[in-house]
């Protein structure tokens, strides 16, 4: 697997140019409205930009928006839910990860409504991965969440990295975060995206 971003822009920021291989987890950090949501949106092909993007080959452009997405999966800082009922959300799921996450099957049938900022999170996070992507694109996941939480959305996240060589970009402020997940990255320095190395 192999994502190759080429001359990628939105706004004003400078083209972001990269490649991304399986198993490989990334930083993406600046200041509040920098354009972190901005450039991952515009990879999982949500907003418009310029730019060439491939995966294994295969052009973005000549891809259907949702056969894109189904590959390239976003999981916004703050999780949509449209139905009355978690189970609604999904027509398939892990039952493996779903334990991981710390639910039992019964979460299927529980409301919306009820649900912690936590619990959504974990679960937004269990849609996402429904569909078996190859590169996840990480908002700041667990920016609200406590430590565990926190704790057990990365260890699942790194999991799949091993045994599925799933691809990871991560936007966190949290720098000890970083040094856990990863080294590589970039960084928005006022309108310029720059390669950085913990």
């Amino acid at each position: 697997m192999k994502l190759v971003v080429k001359n990628l822009q939105i706004l004003k920021l400078s083209p972001w140019n990269f490649s991304l291989s399986e198993g490989e987890c990334i930083f993406l950090s600046g200041s509040s409205g920098s354009g972190k949501t901005r450039l991952l949106r515009a990879l999982a092909d949500l907003d418009p930009h310029q730019g060439e993007l491939t995966l294994d080959g295969e052009s973005q452009l000549s891809t259907p928006a949702h056969a894109w997405r189904k590959k390239v999966a976003f999981l916004p800082a703050e999780s949509q839910w449209w139905y009355a009922e978690v189970g609604e959300h999904f027509d398939d799921y892990d039952k493996t990860l779903l334990s991981q996450l710390g639910f039992t099957e019964d979460v299927m049938g529980w409301e919306i409504a009820r649900l912690s900022s936590g619990e959504k999170q974990r679960l937004a996070l269990l849609r996402a991965l429904a569909q078996s992507p190859e590169v996840l694109l990480l908002d700041e996941p667990t920016a609200n969440l406590d430590s565990q939480c926190t704790h057990v959305i990365e260890k699942t996240v790194e999991q799949l990295r091993k045994d599925k060589g799933m691809a990871v970009i991560w936007v966190t402020h949290d720098a000890e975060q970083l040094s856990r997940l990863t080294t590589q990255g970039w960084v928005i320095e006022g309108e310029v995206i720059k390669e950085r190395t913990l």
